[in-house]
């Protein structure tokens, strides 16, 4: 009867000895005791989120300084002009942020997906939208690294990573919106070469590009859209290429969008990207880390208008005290805090999966849709507590506002999201 006592007591110190030890190894080891934005100081404070570590905080203090420094005092002139400066691009080529989970080999800097994510977040938290470096690194880039021949990665990457040539995709045509299927634009063989004519429209650093991703018609013959679906490589000053007019958008106002043009384009057997009439393949396994992507930056700026309004509403005075002091606005703060958190959560999920390279479709469109409804809503009510100033272009809220409205739009609709998630519940697998 005396020997359980004896192992209780036991166990008991092991318990204690255990404890001490993690104790000393959360001491001497600040990754594990990371804090989850829910709890830190601020939503964007660096050290912060467990799926960091203390190289990742590093490379955010440098990235954080690049936008302050290089980008913010500069966006407004950028917004009147339509397009950042080409001199911006090379500087962030100089600063290793063009490319960064592109391999050495391939001629990026080899960082890991997390890295790519600290960029899009802290270009959010900047509040500035101009530059396209996020499209041009982590979407295009990744269809030549994946599906482009040896010449092709060798000629164009390294000078992608430089920024000295900007990368633009052009799927999106005047009727066909979201529908990949309803591509138009048609590309015929004229011996080794090929023929391509059509036009494309909402093309993010259209009007900058050096360098196009084209997505075309091969084969009008094929039983589905989808298994005749080419990619091309277009470059800048080819006979009978030409872009149209920089669009003008409610938001978005520094980042040049173009309509471009392709009468009787002549391109060499060396500007098909991958396989012939096997396009669509790589769209669909391309588009969850576009989709993805879309959903951080989403986040990230819900992060960044809640900071910008509680900063707001603890300085901003009415009826004779801040109204951060009156309880509809404290429990409107609190809704927003809590459905930020869980988002990001799931979000930060997604972005682990997805550097395991096990994120789906499906969760990828979920995340979409999810967040970019959200940063809508969160953008709805924090100029709403902004009152009157909130419709004010000179108060970051309202530029955050207009900005927000494309999320859901682009990347493939939320309406289409919805029906690839539905699409994955009722299939049989």
């Amino acid at each position: 009867s005396g020997f359980y006592p004896l192992l209780g007591t036991m166990q008991h110190s092991l318990q204690l000895l255990w404890l001490s030890l993690f104790r000393c190894l959360q001491t001497e080891n600040h990754e594990l005791v990371r804090q989850e934005t829910s709890s830190a100081k601020t939503l964007m404070d660096i050290g912060t989120r467990r799926i960091f570590s203390s190289d990742h905080d590093i490379f955010r203090e440098s990235v954080r300084k690049f936008f302050q420094e290089a980008v913010l005092p500069y966006h407004a002139e950028w917004e009147k002009a339509g397009q950042v400066s080409r001199e911006l691009w090379e500087k962030a080529g100089q600063q290793g942020l063009l490319g960064v989970n592109i391999s050495e080999k391939h001629g990026g800097i080899g960082g890991d997906l997390l890295s790519s994510a600290v960029i899009w977040e802290e270009q959010m938290y900047v509040n500035c939208t101009g530059p396209g470096f996020s499209l041009h690194s982590d979407i295009v880039m990744p269809y030549i690294t994946n599906y482009g021949s040896k010449d092709q990665i060798e000629r164009f990457i390294p000078e992608m990573s430089a920024g000295k040539c900007i990368g633009a995709i052009a799927m999106t045509e005047p009727g066909a919106g979201s529908d990949l299927q309803g591509v138009r634009t048609y590309a015929k063989k004229d011996g080794s070469d090929w023929i391509l004519n059509g036009s494309k429209v909402f093309i993010t650093n259209g009007w900058m590009s050096d360098l196009v991703i084209v997505v075309a018609v091969t084969n009008r013959e094929a039983h589905s859209p989808a298994h005749g679906i080419s990619l091309f490589l277009v470059e800048n000053g080819m006979k009978g290429f030409s872009k149209g007019r920089k669009l003008e958008k409610i938001g978005l106002k520094a980042q040049d969008t173009a309509e471009l043009f392709f009468e009787d384009v002549r391109l060499p057997a060396s500007a098909l990207l991958g396989q012939e009439n096997k396009g669509f393949y790589y769209l669909m396994a391309e588009l969850p880390q576009e989709r993805l992507l879309i959903a951080d930056m989403a986040l990230a700026s819900c992060e960044f208008m809640f900071e910008e309004t509680r900063n707001y509403v603890k300085h901003r005075k009415a009826f004779g005290k801040t109204i951060a002091h009156l309880q509809t606005v404290q429990h409107k703060l609190a809704e927003l805090k809590t459905q930020i958190c869980v988002g990001r959560t799931f979000v930060d999920s997604c972005l682990q999966l997805h550097e395991e390279k096990r994120l789906d479709s499906s969760t990828a469109s979920m995340a979409k849709y999810w967040a970019s409804d959200l940063q809508n809503n969160v953008a709805t009510q924090c100029v709403q507590l902004h009152g009157g100033w909130g419709y004010m272009w000179e108060y970051p809220i309202a530029k955050a506002f207009v900005d927000s409205r494309v999320q859901p739009i682009y990347g493939g609709t939320n309406e289409i999201m919805k029906e690839l998630i539905a699409r994955d519940i009722v299939i049989d697998k």
